[in-house]
């Protein structure tokens, strides 16, 4: 069958899935950023491109981490689901903390322009674990507060969507399509998520 998809930008997202993810947590980012062209990839931490959901969902990926096709710096935006022990897998792979690492240095103080690191539910804390939470503002499942607060970040509880520089927050599968729609605004702007909003019937 032929893709729908249409490009509007060259700055691309990577999604990493892990055994035991949340599937609506990644597949949602995946689903709005295909409606408003931003080129976006599945990618397993591990060998398999048939990687099981928390929930029996099998998701298939584009790439392995592992594959010589693979480069991290062939994206913008990395992008880390929640759920257990989805998030715990994430937290254990080295190559891709490294990755976080560095985009998180490189896009400092650039913003959306910049490379950029997005995580959701869970997975925030693997950020704060990581040190690259403190001082900044963030977000995530209310669960796993504590773990930001650890990590000397500025807890922002209640809110959706937090973005501090280049590094994005959000607290679970409730928030996945506010957290999507903030993806497609900083790529691509303001126009583009009310595209995307009228596609999918989302009243902001």
């Amino acid at each position: 069958m032929k893709s729908k998809f249409r490009k509007a930008s060259d700055r691309r997202v990577a999604v990493f899935v892990a055994e035991g993810l949340e599937e609506v947590e990644a597949l949602t980012q995946v689903d709005l950023l295909f409606r408003a062209g931003i080129p976006c990839d599945l990618i397993s931490i591990t060998d398999d491109l048939e990687i099981q959901s928390s929930h029996d969902v099998l998701i298939s990926c584009k790439y392995s981490i592992n594959d010589s096709k693979f480069d991290f710096d062939d994206y913008d935006v990395l992008f880390l689901p929640g759920g257990i022990p989805g998030a715990n897998n994430l937290a254990a792979c080295e190559p891709l903390l490294d990755a976080l690492r560095r985009f998180v240095e490189l896009g400092a103080g650039r913003g959306a322009e910049g490379k950029q690191v997005a995580a959701i539910c869970a997975a925030p804390a693997i950020l704060a674990e990581a040190g690259l939470l403190k001082g900044r503002r963030a977000t995530a499942n209310p669960g796993f507060q504590s773990k930001l607060f650890e990590g000397g970040a500025i807890v922002v509880a209640d809110a959706s969507v937090v973005e501090d520089d280049n590094i994005i927050t959000s607290q679970g599968m409730g928030t996945a399509i506010d957290m999507g729609l903030c993806l497609v605004n900083r790529i691509l702007g303001e126009e583009s998520v009310k595209h995307v909003c009228s596609g999918i019937v989302w009243n902001r």
